[in-house]
């Protein structure tokens, strides 16, 4: 952070947010309003469903309650912040927040990417090997993956980004709605070669290698399942994989779209649509996907109710 704070003399940044125009930043107020009420009691219901509910203890559901914890933090970096600043003609953010929202926008990010894995290969294991999960996805197994997946995010995030040197000189004009990384290396008026090929390996090692296992976990899945005789036993196999497999697609598919192709000069407007797919748009979706798919979810929120209208 030194090398950052020694090397310009910029003390905030201006977001240019997602429009100028005062009728729709009020429309997109109340679109983002929605979206976060629904991203942080869907996903904050699914986690006190599974603490509460003793059928939800299981590997599937543990990894499922940090992907909806990942999914609260991620959004209450970014939102609450572009909902107040709808209503500024000029939305201010300090050196120092920006940097750690930054920071912290990566750290999760790159977490989510991880778990996203780690959830591939706990289906692997539930459907290639049913005999043998209760073994290979012990309760220490999935302990030390979920504390491997958030040390390995913390190195390959909040280390480079502490150890990045850049020169902002007197350039402090976002275009974007929150400080998204490679919006702010934009502003750099020195090389940022080195930057952005930091980026890039990064991006290779948290986004196509987990994406290209989950590729080649789910064919092995695929064929798992064909060797199923039964139809209700190849349903009963998809289903558990249907809703994980639309998250993936669904995050991966805009994330990768953001940061492993070629970087433009300039960040644009379609950047800017991009980053609400996957920064905003997903983490709603997933308890809505998790939930309308999933029987185990649904007879905890009936068992939970039901407790709750008993008293």
């Amino acid at each position: 952070m030194e090398e950052w704070d020694n090397a310009t003399t910029v003390t905030e940044f201006v977001l240019v947010g997602l429009s100028r125009q005062p009728h729709v930043r009020a429309a997109l107020f109340a679109l983002f309003l929605v979206i976060y009420a629904v991203t942080v009691a869907g996903n904050g219901l699914i986690v006190l469903l599974i603490v509460v509910d003793p059928h939800l203890h299981t590997p599937m559901y543990f990894f499922l309650s940090n992907l909806s914890f990942i999914d609260v933090c991620y959004v209450t970096t970014s939102v609450p912040q572009m909902l107040a600043h709808c209503f500024k003609d000029k939305a201010v953010i300090p050196l120092g927040s920006c940097f750690a929202q930054m920071a912290i926008a990566l750290f999760l990010g790159v977490a989510e990417c991880l778990l996203l894995a780690v959830m591939a290969y706990d289906r692997f294991v539930a459907i290639c090997s049913p005999l043998h999960y209760s073994l290979i996805m012990s309760r220490k197994v999935c302990i030390i993956l979920a504390v491997s997946l958030w040390f390995s995010s913390f190195l390959l995030t909040i280390v480079p980004f502490l150890m990045m040197p850049l020169h902002l000189c007197d350039r402090n004009v976002v275009n974007h709605f929150t400080c998204e990384a490679q919006a702010v290396l934009k502003l750099a008026c020195s090389d940022t070669h080195a930057n952005g090929l930091s980026m890039l390996i990064t991006s290779v090692f948290t986004l196509l290698f987990p994406f290209a296992f989950i590729l080649l976990t789910y064919g092995r899945i695929g064929l798992a399942v064909l060797r199923i005789r039964s139809a209700q036993g190849r349903g009963k196999a998809l289903s558990t994989c249907g809703s994980h497999l639309a998250v993936v697609s669904i995050f991966y598919g805009t994330a990768l779209a953001a940061y492993l192709k070629p970087q433009a000069k300039t960040f644009t407007d379609r950047d800017k649509i991009v980053a609400v797919f996957y920064g905003v748009m997903t983490p709603m979706l997933n308890p809505l996907i998790y939930s309308l798919r999933n029987r185990d979810v649904k007879g905890a929120l009936r068992r939970l109710t039901g407790k709750k209208v008993e008293k």
